[in-house]
């Protein structure tokens, strides 16, 4: 389908990767997450977990799911996890604490019959189980997407691929925290891969378990479930795959916990009081998102909407379909996500990777596509180009501490801009795409 990009010189690029990689992990392991807990230590938050602090509220239900039936979603519960990750609960009259229903388990209850098992083990060893977990599942996505998308690679731009998307400031966040985001986004990969080989119950039945996130997975699974009606005896085998999966995960929560259903519901309405708002209105800051955010988050909706509408009879593995599922994740990721997970960016890899293969025909005839493309590649790569010098400026400070912690971020910067800048260029290409498509119907 596409001309595959090579490297000049495999070998240097390849050292490179991991010189960069190495960089990046070491400044943000020994001298950003270590600073970043002290001064949580220093608001009185410090006295619980920080490694594994978003899988621990999955631990601790599933934990006691074992001895007992308490509600997930309770007050009792949500003092617990917070006394785990901090070491004491939260009081939301003090200025410097979250709200007091800050960290209340809000993942659906399936989520602990998944992990129920985990439940028998302590945390210090759960935790370190689950990093080298995520860290597996994240390299073997990017393999996934390339079979998703049909797409051939070397293994010398394999090795660079893996180097820097597990060194990535979202893969690092997700690794630290144990995200379950990481773990949805190895799903999609695998969902879209056994598509692209028509395997569509298996790629239903692997669907429905990234709903584990159910907010990472709504737009890109309306898509699918349109794309399977569009042609239904061709395609229906993924929407009973996905069907009896979730009636399963469903049904089998409510056998232990017959009212999860409306208590989770309950949480998720008040989630919005403490979370940051989507990027697309957390980007325009506090004065101005409140005001135009909804109306770009509107916008934005119905042009996926049209878009879905638009490709609902592309064929799995296709140009439009790959396009289509790239874009859509990636208007997920500043409509849908909260503005600081950025550790659930990882679902603008496909969009990343295919832009690789196609950017080259596009740029060639379109200064604007060209401008838009060199600031997303700035945004997406300012991590690795700005880490090194970083770090070696602040070796010839005294002391060198000093700098860095007032500039904690400066690396990160660029993070909040990636989901944005990679929408922008995956937009420019789907309209070339969706044009080509009008011309060879009308052939």
């Amino acid at each position: 389908m596409f001309n595959t990009p090579t490297l000049r010189r495999p070998g240097l690029a390849v050292l490179l990767a991991l010189l960069f990689a190495s960089v990046m992990t070491y400044y943000h392991l020994g001298i950003f997450l270590p600073r970043a807990i002290e001064l949580r230590a220093a608001r009185d938050l410090g006295g619980g977990y920080s490694f594994g602090d978003d899988f621990y509220p999955i631990w601790l239900t599933s934990r006691n799911a074992l001895h007992d039936e308490r509600n997930l979603y309770g007050q009792a519960t949500t003092r617990e996890i917070q006394i785990g990750l901090f070491g004491r609960p939260v009081d939301g009259r003090n200025r410097l604490d979250p709200p007091s229903d800050y960290r209340t388990f809000a993942y659906p209850a399936y989520v602990d019959l998944l992990f129920w098992p985990l439940g028998l083990l302590s945390f210090p060893a759960v935790r370190i189980l689950m990093a080298v977990l995520l860290a597996l599942v994240t390299a073997a996505s990017i393999p996934l997407w390339l079979a998703a998308f049909r797409l051939k690679v070397d293994g010398a731009m394999l090795a660079v691929f893996l180097a820097l998307t597990l060194s990535s400031y979202p893969s690092l966040e997700g690794l630290f925290a144990d995200q379950p985001g990481l773990l949805v986004g190895f799903l999609l990969a695998a969902c879209f891969a056994a598509l692209a080989r028509n395997r569509l119950i298996l790629a239903g039945s692997l669907f429905a378990f990234t709903l584990i996130k159910p907010h990472v997975a709504l737009i890109i699974s309306a898509y699918l479930l349109l794309w399977t009606f569009s042609q239904w005896r061709e395609r229906q085998r993924f929407f009973w795959g996905l069907l009896a999966w979730s009636l399963a995960l469903a049904g089998l929560s409510l056998v232990v916990w017959p009212h999860w259903i409306g208590q989770w519901l309950q949480v998720l309405s008040g989630y919005g009081g403490y979370a940051p708002p989507p990027l697309i209105t957390y980007s325009l800051g506090a004065r101005i998102g409140p005001r135009v955010g909804p109306i770009l988050l509107v916008a934005l909706l119905l042009a996926a909407l049209i878009l879905m509408w638009r490709m609902r009879r592309v064929e799995a593995g296709s140009l439009q379909f790959s396009l289509t599922a790239s874009l859509l994740l990636a208007i997920t990721s500043i409509a849908l996500l909260p503005g600081q997970a950025v550790y659930d960016h990882v679902i603008l890899l496909p969009g990343i990777l295919l832009t690789l293969w196609m950017w080259r025909s596009t740029a060639a005839s379109n200064r604007a596509f060209a401008f838009v493309l060199g600031c997303a590649a700035l945004a997406v790569f300012w991590q690795w180009i700005a880490t090194p010098p970083f770090l070696l400026v602040g070796l010839f400070l005294k002391p060198p501490m000093s700098y860095l912690n007032n500039t904690l971020m400066f690396p990160f910067h660029a993070a909040a801009s990636v989901p944005l800048a990679v929408t922008a260029v995956l937009g420019y290409l789907m309209r070339d795409a969706m044009r080509d498509r009008s011309t060879a119907l009308e052939e």
